[in-house]
């Protein structure tokens, strides 16, 4: 068993060797402004999250939790039908003006929803939301290989975005926190649609890559037709698949129930649930950090029977 003077030795220089190597990448100025069009979305985002949360919350009480539940359904659906058309559909229209129209859609919906008096004008608002989302997101990862084609670069660019993720987990709900010290929880939009909009205005300021064309033009729903063929005939991606299918679950938990726990059953404030979800993506980062070092010692598969083990017998 790691001592824990050694774990954190190891943590700092690990993360440190890997983040000095991830920020050199940012020299690239495509890429950079790239990256920093998807933190500022990210936040946004993150931002967004503890929105409607809270807006749950106002609209239907206790029931908060079914509210966000069938959000949380109408996202998945639409990544599921709308991002395999997008990766197809990205073929065919510029990149940039399809990445910037997208982050307008997601602008102009965020604008809106502070404004919804019923439920159903939520389900509406997240159904177009997640749409763009789910459109936005194959086609900014596909521009990323093109923008750089050097494997050593490319692999950094895939590292510093996933460090992106996990800082968004911990940095948007702390900012929410911040922000509901001073105002209401409807201001938590502005600073969705001021990301959005600061998004589409770095995509704006670089040229992006057209993208390779094939010699045979196959038609957007035959593209995502074969994708979905090959992804099905392949195990390991199956078995992704399976595995995002589990952590899904948990982060559900998180995102329907924080805020029925903080603020129905514990009878606290809007601060006090963004600092839960803060608290949630402290957890997340830590163990992002956690990783390499521990992966020193156990291969993969030790380390998730590690893990399990460590925390099974806490459960009963």
């Amino acid at each position: 068993m790691l001592l824990e003077s050694d774990f954190y030795h190891n943590l700092s220089a690990s993360y440190a060797v890997t983040g000095e190597a991830m920020l050199e990448i940012l020299k690239h100025r495509t890429y950079r402004h790239l990256f920093l069009g998807q933190v500022v979305a990210l936040l946004g985002t993150g931002l967004a999250t503890v929105a409607l949360s809270l807006l749950a919350f106002d609209l239907a009480g206790d029931e908060a939790g079914q509210v966000l539940g069938t959000a949380m359904a109408i996202k998945m659906v639409a990544y599921v039908l709308i991002a395999p058309l997008a990766s197809a559909l990205a073929e065919n229209i510029p990149r940039r003006a399809l990445l910037v129209s997208l982050d307008v859609i997601r602008a102009a919906t965020a604008l809106a929803l502070p404004f919804v008096t019923e439920v159903y004008e939520v389900y509406v608002l997240i159904a177009v939301l997640q749409s763009a989302s789910a459109a936005f997101t194959p086609t900014f990862q596909s521009t990323i290989p093109e923008t750089l084609p050097d494997e050593d670069d490319y692999t950094k660019a895939l590292s510093l975005s996933r460090l992106a993720y996990d800082l968004e987990n911990l940095i948007s709900p702390a900012l929410a926190a911040l922000i509901l010290l001073a105002t209401s929880w409807q201001a938590l939009f502005s600073g969705t649609v001021i990301g959005f909009i600061a998004s589409a205005l770095l995509v704006v300021s670089v040229a992006l890559p057209s993208g390779a064309k094939s010699e045979k033009r196959r038609g957007v729903y035959d593209r995502a037709r074969a994708g979905f063929r090959i992804f099905m005939a392949t195990p390991r991606l199956r078995g992704v698949m399976s595995l995002n299918l589990v952590v899904s679950l948990a982060g559900a938990m998180v995102i329907v129930n924080t805020v029925v726990l903080v603020q129905g059953q514990f009878g606290l404030t809007d601060q006090h649930t963004a600092m839960a979800f803060a608290a949630f993506g402290g957890g997340s980062m830590l163990a992002a950090l956690a990783l390499p070092a521990l992966l020193k010692r156990w291969q993969d598969r030790q380390l998730c029977s590690q893990e399990v083990g460590f925390w099974l017998p806490g459960w009963f």
